[in-house]
């Protein structure tokens, strides 16, 4: 069976930008094992439906604008590539190394105003492992089952075409759900589901995946009556994930992890640059340990608490890396803070990233020195990873020139002449491929020099073009900042009004209470009746909040609405608040009740009332009559509490006379 050679595209643009009118044109090298092929002035189209046809496994840029004039466009290129396909930028991250150093870096040469050179440059540092894939895609898919068609204005047979569609619907829905269901059980993937009913099925259903589109056995489709329609979720700011150099020793890192049933994890290179940041519900530990050794050896292993959690020092110890945690609490503010630069997707993610972040702030002073004293051409991570393990930077460069040393020597013995070979037919080839194309070379010559004269014209235009957009900048700027200060004086005038309208409520409260108290005073003042407090609740939040609504006085008489549940210490703030009366529409407890009597305070049942919210009236003479009534029925029981008091003194003096005891 034959081997499937390893296609790498580089592609450098050759006329043009993707921010002009007429489309760009690109040179493009395609490295296969080895070989070059080159093609000149191609279309970006052409180049992408090669890359159908192929499927390379690395797209390989200087700068991804090249490709697209802006984000969205780069994004909308990115959804139509193959699964499995990179794009990567040869010349870093969020900050990019010239392409020419890069190339002598790596041990090669080429002309840079030629872009085939580049291109070829491009693939070659690819081939080597060097740059960065841009990741524009969170590992989170939407697929989205809806209606393939409008169900019209309706007519004699439309409920039964609508039950149709619906009914269509929620079939695709449920064949993806078990899809979905087994990759769950199978490859532990979450997935979520929200369902739109509708008349004899689902208007329409959206499923969120968490996993990479290429993991989902789903693709877009339409039928008559349903449409399944499947995307990437994007990232909020591109994301630059290093790729693995061929051929080199495993880097060293830093990782920080946050366990728990969802495990954080972000692992950081020993330059502080973050190689990876994710959090994965339930994964194991083996699994954690797995994904952490694919992006280095991990030097340190950190918790953004103290002490250790006991899992997390089980995954370090697993790589018998050093430990490190904060040794005092973060406050979330700070997390916030020291991730807001790299960008997170939740709480667990944060907490990981401030554990490693944490980390190497606290190297980050020894590192610089370390690289101001380490000699030229040392193997700075190799130092970096002894002066972590407690050597000093000494014994570290020390340490790490010895391994050299040892290291060195012998893939010389055994390896220079295979590589000797290996470069002798390179150079053959290349040789056989400059032969092709010199022909093409002249061809293009003549078509440059053309090129050149319609550059100048449109430089000219540009930089018309460029004062305009200048004064048009100025003017956008003067109305942006008017807008924003219009904005800001139109939030304080709604809160203003708000403020207003809350205050005028509460006015108009207090007024229509002080009404209600004017109308009680003068009733009584003519003797037409007398003012009753009412109380909704025998408790102490009841009486309080009449008290400060309506206050409490000597004299006062009040009504029980719902006189069950108070006790003695209930009735004694009654008592003590000099209460004249307490009327009640049914029996109180036995303690209240004694209260009441003891504190001379008449408890009065079934009084005529004329209610008025938190007012009553009560005739005076049936009230006076009822307060007469009560405390002769007072009288009559405290004399009879002393006669029994006397007899049972006269009853216990004959007790102890009979006994002999007086």
């Amino acid at each position: 069976m034959l081997m499937q050679k390893r296609i790498i595209y580089g592609i450098d643009i050759a006329r043009g930008s993707p921010r002009a009118r007429e489309l760009p044109r690109y040179a493009l090298a395609i490295l296969k094992d080895g070989e070059v092929f080159h093609h000149s002035m191609l279309r970006r189209q052409k180049i992408f439906n090669m890359i159908q046809r192929e499927k390379p496994e690395i797209i390989a840029v200087d700068n991804i604008f090249e490709l697209a004039a802006d984000r969205r466009e780069l994004l909308s290129l990115m959804e139509k590539l193959p699964e499995g396909v990179k794009l990567v930028q040869v010349t870093g991250g969020l900050h990019p190394e010239p392409l020419v150093r890069l190339a002598r870096k790596h041990g090669f040469s080429f002309d840079p105003e030629n872009p085939n050179d580049e291109a070829e440059a491009c693939a070659r540092l690819a081939d080597m492992g060097v740059g960065h894939e841009v990741s524009l895609f969170e590992d989170i898919t939407k697929i989205k089952v809806s209606r393939a068609r409008s169900l019209g204005r309706g007519g004699w047979s439309q409920n039964r075409y609508r039950r149709k569609v619906h009914g269509a619907v929620l079939q695709r829905s449920r064949e993806i759900e078990n899809v979905l269901k087994d990759l769950s059980r199978e490859k532990g993937i979450r997935f979520e589901t929200v369902n739109v009913k509708g008349f004899g099925g689902y208007v329409r259903s959206e499923f969120t995946v968490y996993a990479k589109r290429g993991e989902i056995p789903i693709h877009p489709m339409a039928s008559n009556d349903a449409q399944v329609s499947v995307r990437s979720v994007e990232r909020d700011r591109i994301r630059y994930v290093p790729l693995k150099p061929k051929n080199q020793r495993r880097k060293f890192t830093i990782v920080g992890i946050d366990p728990g049933t969802t495990v954080g994890i972000a692992i950081l290179s020993l330059d502080g640059e973050l190689l990876y940041l994710k959090s994965s519900r339930g994964i194991a530990p083996d699994e954690v340990v797995k994904l952490i050794a694919e992006y280095g050896k991990p030097a340190v292993v950190a918790s953004d608490v103290t002490p250790m959690p006991g899992s997390v020092e089980k995954i370090r110890r697993s790589f018998n890396a050093v430990p490190a945690s904060p040794g005092i609490e973060v406050s979330a503010e700070e997390k916030i803070a020291l991730g807001r630069t790299f960008g997170y997707s939740n709480d667990h993610e944060r907490d990981a990233l401030t554990a490693a972040l944490l980390t190497y702030r606290s190297y980050k002073n020894i590192f610089s020195r370390i690289e101001k004293k380490a000699p030229q051409n040392a193997d700075l991570e190799l130092i970096k990873f002894y002066v972590i393990r407690g050597a000093s930077i000494e014994a570290a460069i020390e340490k790490a020139r010895a391994s050299g040393e040892t290291e060195k020597p012998k893939p010389r013995e055994h390896a220079e002449k295979p590589e000797d070979r290996a470069v002798d037919e390179s150079l053959l080839k290349m040789r056989e491929t400059v032969q092709r194309q010199s022909e093409q070379i002249q061809n293009l010559q003549e078509y440059l020099e053309e090129l050149k004269k319609e550059l100048i014209a449109k430089d000219r235009k540009i930089s018309k073009l460029e004062s305009r957009l200048n004064s048009f900048k100025k003017e956008a700027y003067s109305e942006i900042r008017k807008s924003k200060e219009i904005k800001i004086r139109n939030e304080t005038i709604a809160n203003l009004k708000k403020e207003v309208s809350h205050k005028s409520k509460t006015v108009k409260e207090l007024r229509r209470r002080s009404n209600k108290l004017r109308k009680i005073q003068k009733m009584e003042v003519r003797g037409e009746g007398t003012a009753v407090k009412v109380i909704a609740a025998f408790t102490k939040e009841s009486i309080a909040e009449t008290k400060e609504k309506y206050g409490l006085k000597t004299g006062d008489v009040v009504f029980l609405e719902n006189p069950s549940g108070g006790g003695t210490a209930t009735a004694q703030i009654l008592v003590e608040a000099g209460i004249r009366a307490v009327l009640i529409p049914e029996d109180i407890s036995h303690a209240a009740e004694e209260t009441f009597f003891k504190g001379d305070v008449p408890v009065l049942k079934n009084i005529p009332l004329e209610r008025a919210e938190d007012f009553a009236m009560a005739e005076p003479e049936t009230l006076k009559a009822a307060i007469a009534v009560w405390e002769t029925e007072a009288d009559a029981r405290r004399h009879k509490a002393k006669q029994d008091e006397l007899q049972s003194l006269f009853d216990e003096y004959r007790s102890e006379r009979r006994r002999g005891l007086v």
